[in-house]
């Protein structure tokens, strides 16, 4: 693969991510990626074991609904921004003192969080825990475009993944039972005996990488211009959803301004927060795209499904968060054979496959009324998330194919940031066009009132819309397939 880096050598950006010695060996590499696998699932638990607990949270501390749900924005806003540091840390620090100190960062945020008797804490736990969680999340691609050859990638993708899938499947499930018998607290501390054995694991099985000890200057004006555009963006949806237009227009003007000025500021330094030569890169460019389009979509849907199954068909909150686990124990599995099929067929074929299975999934539930069984629903569902587990294994390996080797760390923080902005982007726009919807069928989130087929038409013309924007993300895809080889002579 051109530009692929060498096992053992220097690297630059991906230093942190390599062993001194050279590439692990056959059985060590996948106790590294294991290693990998569990720490990444305890910061997945940390995001998304909280939400159930946010009606508790909203009685304990008195707040609005405006003001509980910074414990789910507070979180994702820092993920993404920190996901840009990764690349620093890891040269400064190295893979096992980067990876560990994330683990701990990350535990420590959810026992004062869990222990906190004033809300403002728990808010600043929480961001605590998003801001290690970021850390955390672009190294697993690293490892494995650095220590895997070409023809074991996939597998490895895949095998990850099944853990990374795994944690959201039953994080919502276990969390609901904790929260009904325990309390609140109780499911801040969910997550640590994962960290606690990524911990161990990584003392026993992480190298200690060749680019640790490096000195790199820290981009700091990067750092705040991309963290205010991140912010102000998400605020701003935010803001259009509570009907506050004039703020939100005001911060998605400052969002765009502050973006602006961070791509002029990057261009000009020699180590910057994104290396914008990344995008020279014709299949990193249609790869961060298609991260950004395909974030939207599958976090946009993963808010509405079980807002749909409540507000519009009438079932209770343990039958909406039940209709997820089949559905992501179902994807958990099918990634482990999709992995394999990473490594044979091009990877425009499974993303761009992927998403149009994923488009037909919400058309199916756009058919979907109150006589509809609900093992059907479970189908549906079912269906997205098969689609998914083919985009999975191979969206990041067929963006960072082909970068030069000090280019990877970067790349792969650069495609989670995109992922994670267009899930952020995609609930806000989510929420917006159910809103819209609901408004022009003369109907409300409310059960007790109105006409339940006026919600249903407004859901069904939203699940569309989101259909849409994954059919996009789908034809984007196809950019990513190699140039046509040159005969030679």
């Amino acid at each position: 693969m051109s530009g692929s880096p060498q096992p053992g050598a220097p690297g630059g950006a991906t230093g942190g991510a390599l062993p001194p010695h050279g590439s692990p060996e056959s059985r060590r590499k996948w106790l590294v990626l294991l290693t990998l696998m569990i720490g990444t699932m305890a910061s997945i638990l940390a995001s998304t074991i909280v939400n159930v607990a946010i009606p508790d949270l909203s009685h304990q501390f008195g707040l609005r609904q405006s003001q509980v749900q910074w414990v789910a924005s507070g979180f994702m806003v820092a993920v993404t921004v920190s996901m840009l540091f990764t690349p620093w840390l890891l040269r400064r620090f190295g893979l096992r003192r980067t990876y560990v100190g994330a683990l701990l960062a990350l535990s420590m945020g959810a026992v004062i969080g869990g222990l906190a008797q004033h809300y403002w804490l728990v808010i600043a736990m929480r961001v605590l825990e998003g801001l290690s969680a970021g850390v955390l999340q672009p190294i697993p691609a690293v490892i494995i475009m650095r220590a895997f050859e070409e023809n074991q990638r996939g597998r490895a993708m895949g095998i990850y993944g099944f853990g990374v899938v795994f944690a959201p499947a039953i994080g919502p499930s276990v969390g609901g039972v904790l929260v009904d018998h325990f309390g609140w607290r109780s499911i801040f501390f969910v997550m640590l005996p994962f960290a606690a054995a990524g911990i161990a694991l990584a003392r026993r099985h992480l190298p200690i990488s060749a680019g640790a000890g490096e000195k790199p200057p820290v981009d700091w004006l990067g750092l705040f211009l991309i963290a205010s555009a991140t912010l102000c963006l998400l605020n701003g949806l935010t803001r259009l959803r509570g009907g506050e237009a004039g703020v939100g227009l005001a911060l998605l003007a400052v969002a765009v301004l502050a973006l602006a000025a961070f791509l002029a500021v990057e261009r000009r330094l020699a180590a910057p927060l994104m290396q914008l030569r990344l995008f020279r890169s014709p299949s990193f460019a249609a790869g961060a795209l298609v991260s950004l389009v395909y974030g939207m979509g599958i976090f946009g849907s993963t808010y509405l499904i079980p807002v749909y199954l409540q507000t519009a068909l009438g079932y209770d909150a343990a039958h909406a968060g039940l209709v997820m686990l089949p559905a992501g124990l179902m994807m958990a599995i099918a990634l482990t054979l999709t992995g394999r099929l990473a490594d044979r067929l091009p990877v425009h074929w499974m993303v761009g496959g992927g998403l149009a299975v994923l488009s037909c999934s919400f058309l199916l539930l756009a058919t979907v009324s109150l006589s509809t069984p609900y093992l059907l629903l479970n189908g549906w569902v079912v269906v997205g998330r098969i689609g998914m587990s083919f985009i999975l294994p191979a969206l990041s390996l067929g963006a960072l194919r082909g970068l030069e080797g000090n280019l990877i760390a970067q790349g792969s923080s650069t495609m989670g940031y995109t992922r994670q902005l267009g899930g952020a982007i995609g609930v806000s726009l989510s929420a917006i066009a159910l809103d819209w919807r609901l408004a022009a069928h003369g109907s409300s989130f409310s059960v007790t009132s109105g006409d339940p087929r006026a919600r249903i038409a407004a859901f069904d013309e939203t699940f569309i819309g989101v259909a849409l924007v994954c059919a996009l993300a789908a034809g984007l895809a196809w950019r990513m397939r190699p140039p046509p080889a040159h005969p030679s002579g």
